[in-house]
């Protein structure tokens, strides 16, 4: 544990700190106005112990009697109540204006966050725990907002009674205001390289809390599969160990962060003592270079000291929830620092004058550097064309998709669609003139009909019935109690699979694609349900270049050609009949699959 604690190394808080800054700073007149508020609450804050030390000082001994001046004393008790009712109010408006202050700091921060996220290449999402990221968009955004609304207003309000306290201390004697600074050194030093040590422990807690919600999340999604194989008490386990180790890195932060308060609160009472010892000595024995001191002054000065050690106080004992906001502002800001998807296309050509013919020249492309998966392919698809591309698992068939569509940039080579290099298309524009269906069909948590729409979200309800008829999927819909209203669970669960993907398809067909992926869309179904399926994929591919990934040879038999990978070329294309009688990769393929082993 604590190996890696050490391995852990803390970044640049003061350039975080700093960033975050930017975000607030964009409320300006809410600062201003809450710091206004926060000088008068102070004043009023500041007023109390002098008039406290002046109605003390009303009561005098007289010749052995005890003497009060009960006009001045009324008077000077009344003033203290009506700054405390004052105090009391513009605390309240001060703790509303907080709350704004920090809700609009963490809308844009959030807003921001999420806009670079769908920015982000589709490298880095898949080379990252979802969980981790969603932590920081939930849990480190969090921390941001509490700390915001609890800590901004308490450093401001402590500087402003930092130089207040000191300036009264300076009016009641210099000698009294450097005696109450002598722990001023200590306390620094000590806070100083107590946050050294803790801020470690800090960081690390953020990064086990996004990895604990990476593992909630697999298990949420990957449920079945963890049953089915009986992994139940393994997930249960490794979730215990992150946790347990969550556990004592949480306390080991805690611990240290409450350090802070006891030790801030000792300094803090010694300099009480200080100026009580000094002060009632200076009382009994005045000197010429202090002004004389009365019981009233040494009360104000008591009062004074500690509302001069208090802002460190509060510094202190919120320093725990300042490391953890700017841990997690940290991980926020390494997103968002992150390298946005490249699109430098700046081709005029639309959409609509796309024809759909598709030529990879030469591609190279690796997902780990010195492991490639493409090694040289070459291939040309014709406008209209319905091209199979098979092979072994692992051959590089949906990395083709993942390259045409510019998820992924290539190492070498070239695509072009229509002659036009698919680097001088936007992508905006490339993939509106793709559609793409998947083996896992991916639905929103939405009703049926704006699922479909998704493809075309300014397409007509007609418009839309008509492309789930031509999916094959009108049927199902309208037996549906709510039709095409019929709001979907997560990810359509509550409809089968094959349903699913009809809807897909009806997306797809709605889009109007020039282009149009199936990447393994029938590998999931049973056969009576791919027959459908394929019915409707017949109606979806005419008159549009289709690239088929199947994995069933059974389903791509019709198709115009071919296309065999294997160890990253292309190593035999044409029909399916001249294949066959090639007696190469596709004939094993194929005499392996009907032979019931797997390919």
């Amino acid at each position: 544990m604590g190996a890696r604690m050490n391995a852990e190394k803390p970044k640049n808080a003061s350039q975080t700190l700093g960033r975050l800054l930017k975000y607030i700073g964009k409320s300006r007149m809410l600062i201003i106005l809450l710091i206004g508020i926060m000088v008068i609450v102070t004043i009023a804050d500041l007023a109390g112990p002098a008039l406290q030390g002046k109605a003390i000082d009303t009561i005098r001994v007289v010749d052995g009697r005890v003497t009060v001046d009960m006009q001045a004393m009324v008077g000077y008790l009344s003033a203290m109540g009506v700054l405390f009712a004052i105090s009391a109010g513009m605390a309240l408006l001060q703790g509303i204006l907080a709350a704004k202050l920090s809700q609009n700091t963490v809308y844009m921060l959030r807003n921001d966050l999420f806009r670079k996220i769908s920015r982000l290449p589709i490298r880095y999402t898949d080379t990252h725990r979802h969980g981790d990221i969603m932590s920081r968009m939930t849990n480190d955004v969090e921390n941001v907002s509490n700390a915001i609304s609890q800590s901004i207003t308490s450093l401001i309000s402590s500087v402003l009674t930092l130089i207040g306290a000191f300036s009264m201390m300076m009016y009641y004697g210099w000698v009294m205001a450097l005696i109450a600074c002598v722990t001023i050194p200590i306390t620094i030093t000590l806070s100083t390289q107590l946050a050294k040590f803790m801020r470690k422990y800090f960081v690390r807690r953020q990064k086990l809390i996004g990895q604990l919600n990476g593992q909630v999340e697999e298990m949420v999604t990957s449920y079945k599969t963890v049953v089915a194989y009986g992994k139940e008490q393994k997930a249960v386990e490794d979730f215990a160990e992150t946790s347990k180790e969550l556990r004592r890195c949480s306390i080991s932060a805690r611990v240290w962060g409450s350090v802070m308060g006891p030790c801030m609160n000792f300094l803090g009472n010694l300099q009480y003592v200080l100026i009580a010892s000094f002060g009632g000595y200076f009382v009994l024995n005045p000197v010429s270079f202090m002004r004389t001191l009365t019981i009233g002054n040494i009360q104000s000065m008591l009062q004074y000291s500690k509302k001069f050690t208090r802002p460190i106080n509060e510094i202190a004992n919120q320093y725990a929830s300042i490391l953890t906001a700017l841990a997690g502002a940290e991980r926020i800001f390494e997103i968002m620092d992150s390298a946005d998807e490249i699109d430098e296309g700046e081709s005029d050509l639309q959409v609509s004058e796309i024809n759909g013919n598709i030529r990879f020249q030469s591609i190279q492309f690796s997902y780990q550097q010195g492991e490639p998966v493409l090694k040289g392919l070459n291939l040309s698809v014709k406008a209209g064309q319905k091209i199979a591309i098979v092979g072994a698992t692992g051959s590089g068939k949906t990395t083709i998709v993942n390259l045409l569509t510019r998820f992924y940039e290539l190492d070498g080579g070239s695509i072009s669609v229509d002659g036009t290099d698919i680097t001088e298309l936007p992508k905006e524009t490339l993939r509106r003139s793709i559609a793409i269906v998947l083996q896992d069909t991916v639905l929103f948590s939405d009703t049926i009909r704006n699922n479909i729409k998704y493809g075309r979200t300014d397409a007509t309800d007609e418009e839309m019935r008509e492309a789930a008829r031509l999916a094959k999927a009108d049927e199902f819909i309208e037996r549906l109690p709510e039709g095409y209203d019929t709001l979907l669970s997560e990810s359509g669960s509550n409809l089968s699979q094959g349903q699913r993907q009809l809807i897909s398809i009806a997306r797809a067909v709605l889009a109007d694609p020039k282009i149009l992926i199936l990447d393994e869309a029938t590998s999931s179904v049973d056969t009576r349900t791919e027959m459908h399926v394929q019915q409707a994929m017949v109606a979806l591919m005419r008159n549009r270049t289709s690239l088929i990934i199947a994995h069933r040879l059974s389903t791509i038999r019709d198709a115009d050609l071919i296309v065999v990978i294997k160890d990253g070329v292309v190593a035999e294309a044409g029909n399916h009949e001249d294949l066959l009688r090639a007696e190469g990769e596709y004939y094993a393929l194929y005499c392996n699959q009907f032979a019931g082993i797997a390919t």
